[in-house]
């Protein structure tokens, strides 16, 4: 086996459990790795610390175990184990009203690069590291040994997510089962998603809890959905109450699949309108005010490299927001990027605030939900981020 050494003095941060470690910090490899080799860490006196997925890149080795075992079924087997059962600790895996949530989260399972969703049996897999894609297979055969008649399919969709330098050849396909479609419930709403053509895995499942909260907001109130997706805030805000509700997105399939979630929750109704169209424009052009409006959108800065311009966007977007917003409003707003952290949220939203004039309160500090746990020796895991502001 491959064996990384480390520096000597760069040992502190593999002693406090983060999961990450970078180029700079190898003094040697006894070895030649390949990309997503397995490989055993060790410091500058050749005392074991840990075992990883080795990458040929600057972040060099993701942790799998600070104990040295065998990466085999076993440890598979226990890592899907131990991710599973926080989610009965959660509740998630008996509710009644709801059957999509997460099954492993990356760093926060322990399990560095490997995105798990389940949808009504269905399980969705992305790979964001060589080594996890290696062993893709292994950890469909444990899935289903560990879930039984709880999963019907498992399907890897991790040819967009693999780090572009790694010379992979990745398809997407199935590893388990053939189902490709699936309808879905959250808090006893339908929803239709698209786990192949789909953005990400299919759903925003991270939102589940903030499109919850949305519902005190909105009842007998005029809606703005922004960066809508699949329509999980309409379709929550349409059975709270309000009065219309408008979900904007620039993808086409995106506004086809919304319509398609409200016929189904809905039949037809004419108190929802589907625009497709840039969000910057729309808000710009239109000369409608809303009583609540959501700004959800995409990763606007995924590298440290464009966070200053990210900074701007969120600025940008957020004034746009305030402007649109009738005295007395209710504005949702987000960041996914990771980089972006919640302070410089929160000064990006009190920019766009001062710009704007608004006196603003902040009513609800938000973030990911529980089934995207945050590993407490890697808080780059934090990477949902939200406000829900009072806007006088």
């Amino acid at each position: 086996m491959t064996i990384l050494q480390l520096k000597k003095g760069k040992e502190k941060s593999i002693e406090r459990k983060h999961p990450w470690i970078f180029s700079g910090a190898i003094g040697q490899i006894k070895g030649q790795p390949e990309e997503g080799d397995t490989v055993r860490l060790e410091n500058h006196e050749g005392r074991f610390i840990a075992m990883g997925h080795y990458q040929k890149s600057s972040l060099a080795l993701r942790i799998l175990s600070f104990e040295e075992v065998a990466i085999d079924a076993a440890f598979w087997h226990h890592k899907l184990s131990a991710a599973i059962h926080t989610r009965q600790i959660c509740g998630l895996s008996q509710r009644a009203d709801t059957n999509v949530y997460r099954l492993v989260h990356g760093e926060g399972d322990g399990l560095p690069g490997l995105i798990l969703d389940y949808y009504n049996g269905l399980v969705v897999m992305q790979c964001h590291s060589v080594g996890m894609y290696n062993a893709r297979q292994i950890i469909a055969d444990a899935l289903v040994k560990i879930l039984g008649d709880k999963v019907h399919s498992i399907y890897d969709k991790s040819e967009g997510t693999i780090p572009f330098k790694a010379d992979t050849s990745a398809e997407n396909g199935f590893l388990y089962g053939q189902t490709d479609n699936s309808e879905v419930i959250e808090y006893g709403h339908r929803f239709l998603i698209e786990p192949v053509d789909g953005q990400k895995t299919g759903f925003f499942i991270d939102q589940r809890e903030n499109r919850k909260l949305l519902q005190q907001y909105v009842k007998d109130k005029k809606v703005l959905n922004t960066f809508c997706y699949s329509g999980g805030f309409s379709v929550f805000a349409l059975e709270a109450g309000a009065t219309h509700v408008t979900s904007v997105d620039s993808s086409a399939k995106a506004i086809a699949l919304v319509d398609k979630n409200i016929e189904l929750n809905f039949g037809k109704t004419e108190k929802h309108l589907s625009v497709g169209n840039d969000v910057g424009a729309f808000l710009t052009n239109d000369t409608e005010k809303y009583d609540v409006i959501i700004l959800d959108p995409p990763a606007y800065a995924k590298h440290n490299n464009a966070l200053d311009n990210a900074l701007k966007g969120y600025a940008r977007l957020n004034k746009k927001g305030f402007e649109a917003l009738n005295k007395g409003g209710i504005l949702f707003t987000f960041s996914c990027s990771q980089v972006v952290t919640k302070d410089d949220f929160r000064r990006a939203v009190f920019t766009a605030a001062a710009q704007s004039g608004k006196t603003v309160k902040i009513l609800h500090q938000l973030h990911q939900p529980e089934d995207h746990p945050i590993s407490i020796y890697h808080p780059e895991g934090e990477y949902l981020k939200g406000l829900v502001l009072y806007v006088e």
